[in-house]
């Protein structure tokens, strides 16, 4: 179950309130700088501009691919830890606006995470340390550590023992000298 915070609204559909849920001008000020990061070829840059501007938790070494679209209104709510790599058109969301209610939800990505190109990552969840997200993944619940996981719905393809397994003669994962 993700961990998510509901506010039920009445009258139009939740995204007909989103003004008061946040600010006009800190979605404006947001969309630009997200806009600004998605575009630019510099890793450092996009991080700096996420944890300076958006006040994202961004640790060292971590890379945002082109195109990744964080979310736009509580940006603030997105931890990544040291040294992981977000995919290309990844989209990372701390929000659902639904049709009587709206969730709110902080996002945990570890350290030495892989995320394939086009994920999809919900509200609600934490990806644990070492664990590989395959391309076109929508993470609808958490994500162990050191697991593999794929698909649509998401599901585990190995789990840190089979992993190890299948590394332990790999000359770069395994424990071979090579």
């Amino acid at each position: 179950m993700r961990r998510t915070t509901r506010y039920p609204v009445s009258g139009g559909n939740s995204l007909w309130h989103v003004y008061k849920t946040v600010p006009f001008v800190k979605v404006v000020k947001n969309f630009v700088v997200i806009q600004l990061a998605r575009y630019t070829p510099f890793l450092g840059m996009k991080n700096w501009l996420y944890r300076n501007c958006l006040k994202m938790k961004v640790g060292e070494q971590t890379s945002f691919a082109l195109m990744v679209m964080v979310d736009v209104m509580f940006p603030e709510k997105i931890s990544v830890g040291r040294n992981t790599v977000i995919g290309y058109n990844t989209t990372i969301l701390a929000h659902e606006y639904l049709i009587k209610e709206y969730r709110l939800g902080e996002v945990e990505i570890g350290s030495e995470v892989m995320i394939g190109a086009n994920t999809t990552i919900l509200p609600g969840v934490e990806i644990g340390d070492g664990a590989i997200v395959s391309a076109g993944t929508l993470v609808h619940k958490d994500v162990p550590s050191g697991s593999f996981v794929g698909g649509n719905p998401m599901k585990v393809i190995y789990t840190p023992e089979e992993l190890l397994a299948r590394w332990k003669d790999d000359p770069i994962y395994g424990n071979e000298k090579g």
